[in-house]
């Protein structure tokens, strides 16, 4: 694989020595394509190790995810994408080694008991981070790239819960103002695009559709198939759009965050997961626009603990309210070069978000 980035390259030896040779202790995480690892390399950086299922490379099924991997990782760097360390190819190994995610995946914070609840805010600035992300893969780097498998465990969160999308095995590079044409639906079950399943092809707007799945988790801290549920409550999009038709959707959020979100917010978040969630693609939002929307869904609950102590903020999110109209402005994403924003730290990004924000006047109607 010579045409790989061999700046990346590591050894096997370095591998073994950096996960205690693969030691089960230091198993943080399966999937379809290997068991990840935590590890310390040479010069002292923690990294995740992912190592290719052996049985697989006997086959070759996975040789074209870990190719893909490497190609894509190797050519992008963006605050809220998994940068890739290095890999290893000796030996008939396939292993990937990435950067150290101190909190695990958005799913485990949803669902493991034994970790601390995330808050409503905290939640936000991941969907926030996240969607960035993939408005970066979309329309910033080199060509276009669609991820075709986004869920909840495919986004990670850093120590400070800064989340970064991960897993780039399935991806497809190209103009994404063509339409890609793909024999074989890939993804997973519960958050694949219905338009793509049945035509067979990949647009950007399937990872909308992906992401609006992972809203849907974020709000009502529910996975995206489960089978002990009844029939009609199985799927979470066809569950959770149905509640958000009936009125109901505020009865499905989840019991630990329901009092400390703002009607408004949950509002413009909740028709957001809704556009991503639409049958025909051409409905769905671009990535642009929905990161455009949680930023202001976050704003909106910022100004809430701005009210008067005697005013709810906890009503009921059936109850009547108007959005207040204002001007739109581009998301911070668009604002500038988007192979600029790759490389801006955190300080630079915080302080366009405050500019951008600072023209909404959220209060004012107009």
């Amino acid at each position: 694989m010579n045409y790989l980035n061999l700046g990346l390259k590591i050894s096997f030896a370095e591998l073994q020595q950096a996960t205690n040779n693969f030691d089960t202790k230091l198993l943080i995480g399966e999937g379809g394509f290997g068991n990840v690892y935590r590890g310390t390399l040479l010069n002292g950086r923690n990294v995740a190790v992912k190592r290719g299922k052996r049985d697989e490379q006997g086959s070759g099924q996975g040789l074209p995810e870990f190719q893909t991997e490497i190609m894509v990782l190797s050519k992008i760097r963006h605050r809220h994408l998994v940068s890739l360390i290095g890999y290893c190819d000796e030996r008939s190994e396939m292993i990937l080694v990435y950067e150290f995610m101190e909190k695990g995946s958005l799913r485990d914070h949803l669902y493991d008991s034994n970790l601390p609840r995330l808050s409503w805010k905290q939640r936000l600035e991941i969907c926030i981070g996240a969607a960035r992300g993939l408005h970066y893969l979309h329309r910033g780097a080199a060509g276009g790239i669609i991820h075709r498998d986004v869920k909840s465990t495919n986004i990670l969160l850093d120590e400070n819960h800064v989340a970064k999308v991960a897993d780039f095995g399935l991806s497809r590079s190209g103009p994404l103002d063509e339409t890609h044409v793909s024999t074989n639906v890939k993804g997973t079950f519960g958050y694949l695009d219905p338009e793509y399943i049945m035509s067979q092809q990949l647009t950007e707007k399937s990872d909308v559709y992906a992401f609006g799945v992972v809203l849907l988790e974020v709000l009502c801290a529910r996975r995206a198939i489960d089978t002990m549920l009844p029939r009609d409550q199985m799927n979470l999009a066809e569950w959770g759009m149905l509640c958000k038709k009936k009125g109901l959707l505020e009865q499905i959020v989840d019991s630990s965050i329901k009092n400390e979100i703002d009607p408004s917010s949950l509002r413009k978040f909740s028709e957001t997961a809704e556009k991503c969630l639409q049958d025909d693609a051409n409905d769905r939002p671009t990535m642009g626009d929905v990161l455009w929307d949680l930023e202001y869904a976050f704003q909106l609950q910022q100004t809430a603990k701005h009210r008067e102590p005697h005013e709810d903020s906890t009503a009921n999110a059936s109850s009547a309210f108007v959005l207040p109209k204002v001007q739109r402005f581009p998301s911070v994403s668009s604002t500038i070069n988007i192979d600029e924003l790759a490389l801006l730290g955190a300080d630079e990004l915080d302080t366009t978000e405050v500019e951008v924000f600072s023209q909404l006047r959220v209060g004012d109607a107009r």
